[in-house]
């Protein structure tokens, strides 16, 4: 039990799992699972982090267990997972997040914005 966040530490959220088949228990790994799991966590930060710099908040690890959701103004949220992350970052934001907004989408697939007009 974690004491600043009264969370567990030993209890990997199926998002942080990798299943190589479907009996493997939600207790932390050691060794190259282990770090195979926190090499895709961050990837999986990396590219929340797209969508999320569009509205000025940025997501990083803490602990390998929790997130941390900072806006510019130095408000930060604890995120128990990703399952959570949205409603967190909406709560920052003090609006809702729309994720077939047409400037998200064009920020996120440049490579599309050029060849709109051009057909």
């Amino acid at each position: 039990m974690c004491v600043l966040c009264n969370g567990s530490v030993l209890q990997v959220h199926w998002t942080d799992r990798k299943n190589k088949n479907e009996s493997q228990s939600t207790i932390q790994t050691a060794g190259e699972t282990q770090r195979s799991r926190i090499r895709e966590r961050h990837l999986r930060i990396r590219q929340s982090n797209k969508i999320l710099a569009v509205y000025g908040l940025k997501l990083s690890d803490w602990t390998g267990s929790k997130y941390i959701l900072a806006d510019k103004k130095g408000r930060s949220e604890i995120v128990q997972d990703l399952g959570a992350l949205w409603t967190v970052a909406e709560k920052l934001l003090g609006k809702p997040i729309d994720p077939l907004d047409p400037y998200l989408i064009k920020v996120l697939r440049p490579e599309q914005a050029g060849s709109e007009g051009g057909e």
